[in-house]
């Protein structure tokens, strides 16, 4: 559906049924925007999945991967390349967001490794390592942070897949099979179709101006739980700041204990 047709609807919707104008509880907090029912509506519609599967449909961005079949690998590539009796394939891992944007993208991994194994060799998170990424400072249900952090769930991975699928639709050479031998030209062929599908959507958004979005933008209430963010550029000059911010970025118990504090502050925020 065209983003134009899409926010007439919105609009005619925010404006003529009750159900999707926005409203205010007892406490005074906005209700879910008419652009997030009619988005949730929708979104039920396409996929045919159940209503609360799409809870959560506003976030950053998904991760997953995909294997372009790779004809004229190289006979000596080939078993690390195959999995099993099966053709070789090269992995793309990538992160996209709802509006399919692609923000990241690693070719080349071989497709016997899994996804965590791939995860492991991608530089998804090599700012962070190189001192990169804004140092965060965040405080979540009055507990201190300092590592930003992806959420994951099986139910938003259908972002990045309809993001390859939008990717293959509109680039022939990445649907079929990749007849090149040279992997690099490989990795440049699929970078230009990433950076070309990327410019593409940019400019489709550009041409829906004669909406205001900021019309149908949900405010958060208040609360007594908050998230505050402090941004700091600092640089890291030596490989221990490189080591321990590889330890952090691998430290479990910190990783559970955010996803404790996280349920804790949605639950404070909007809990019953």
């Amino acid at each position: 559906m065209n983003k134009r047709l899409f926010m007439h609807i919105v609009d005619r919707f925010s404006n003529e049924v009750e159900f999707f104008q926005q409203t205010q509880d007892a406490l005074g907090r906005n209700s879910l925007s008419p652009l997030q029912k009619c988005t949730a509506a929708i979104r039920v519609l396409a996929y045919g999945t159940a209503a609360d599967a799409i809870d959560e449909y506003l976030r950053l961005g998904s991760i997953d991967c995909m294997h372009w079949e790779w004809k004229n690998c190289p006979t000596a590539w080939k078993g690390q390349y195959s999995r099993g009796s099966g053709k070789p394939t090269i992995v793309l891992e990538a992160v996209a967001s709802y509006d399919l944007w692609i923000c990241h993208a690693f070719l080349g991994p071989p497709s016997t490794l899994n996804d965590i194994n791939v995860l492991d060799r991608s530089p998804v998170f090599d700012d962070k390592i190189n001192g990169q990424a804004p140092q965060v400072t965040f405080y979540v249900n009055e507990g201190e942070y300092h590592m930003a952090y992806y959420l994951t769930d099986e139910a938003i991975r259908k972002d990045v897949e309809r993001a390859f699928g939008v990717l293959q639709a509109r680039f022939a050479i990445v649907k079929n099979t990749t007849l090149f031998w040279d992997k690099v030209k490989i990795g440049k062929i699929m970078r230009a179709c990433i950076i070309l599908h990327n410019m593409i959507g940019e400019d489709e958004r550009d041409g829906y101006t004669q909406y205001n979005l900021s019309e149908f933008q949900q405010e958060e209430g208040t609360g007594s739980s908050h998230v505050d963010l402090d941004f700091d550029r600092e640089i890291l000059t030596n490989i221990a700041n490189m080591m321990h911010a590889r330890t952090t970025i691998r430290d479990n118990p910190m990783h559970e204990q955010l996803k404790v504090d996280l349920v804790e502050h949605m639950w404070t925020k909007f809990g019953h």
